[in-house]
C-alpha cells in the first residue's frame, strides 16, 4: 500500500491488516481445536471457528462499503499471536494446562482483535462511515463475547483442573 497520508487511507489499512488476521485464524482455530481435551473449550472454539468465517466475510463487504478491492496486509500482531501460542501449546502435554495455554494464546488474539476492531469503527465513524462501522461492531461484539467464554471457561473449569494437576505431579515445599 502507499503511504498513509488521510484517515480513509489508514483506514483501509487497518482494514486489510484485519482481513489477515480473520483469515490466518480460520486456519490458526480448527489447531486449537484439535489439541484441547476439554468439551467447553472445544464447542467455544469451534463456535468462534464459525463467527470468524463471517468476520471475514463482513469484512468483504465492509470493502464493498467503502469501494475498495478485498485486499489482505500482512497482519504481524497476530502472526506473532499465533506463533507465540503455537510454542505454549507445542510445549505442553496433553490435558488441562494445555488447555489452559490454548485458552491464553486465544484470549491474546481476541485482545489484539478487540483494539484493531474498536480503532476502525472509531475511523469508520469519524468518515462518516456508518453502515461499515455497524458491520464491524458486529464483529467487535462477537470477539468480547467470545474473549468473556474463553473467560468463563479458564476460571471455572479449566485453570482449576490445570491446578489440581500441577499439585499433583509437584507437591507443596
Amino acid at each position: 500500500m502507499a503511504s498513509i497520508d488521510n484517515l480513509n487511507t489508514l483506514l483501509v489499512s487497518e482494514l486489510r491488516d484485519l482481513y489477515d488476521a480473520e483469515q490466518r485464524l480460520t486456519k490458526a482455530i480448527p489447531k486449537l481445536v484439535e489439541k484441547s481435551t476439554h468439551g467447553d473449550l472445544i464447542s467455544a472454539l469451534n463456535k468462534h471457528l464459525n463467527e470468524t468465517r463471517q468476520h471475514v466475510a463482513r469484512l468483504e463487504e465492509a470493502f464493498d462499503g467503502i469501494g475498495e478491492d478485498a485486499e489482505a496486509e500482512t497482519c504481524a500482531g497476530i502472526k506473532g499471536i499465533i506463533s507465540e501460542a503455537d510454542d505454549s501449546v507445542g510445549d505442553c502435554e496433553e490435558g488441562s494446562v494445555r488447555d489452559a495455554a490454548i485458552i491464553g494464546g486465544a484470549q491474546r488474539a481476541e485482545h489484539y482483535e478487540i483494539a484493531a476492531y474498536g480503532t476502525a469503527i472509531a475511523h469508520a465513524r469519524l468518515l462518516g462511515l456508518d453502515p461499515v462501522a455497524r458491520l464491524l461492531e458486529a464483529t467487535l461484539a462477537e470477539e468480547k463475547a467470545a474473549n468473556q467464554a474463553l473467560t468463563d471457561i479458564a476460571q471455572n473449569v479449566v485453570n482449576p483442573d490445570a491446578q489440581a494437576g500441577i499439585e499433583e505431579v509437584r507437591p507443596r515445599a
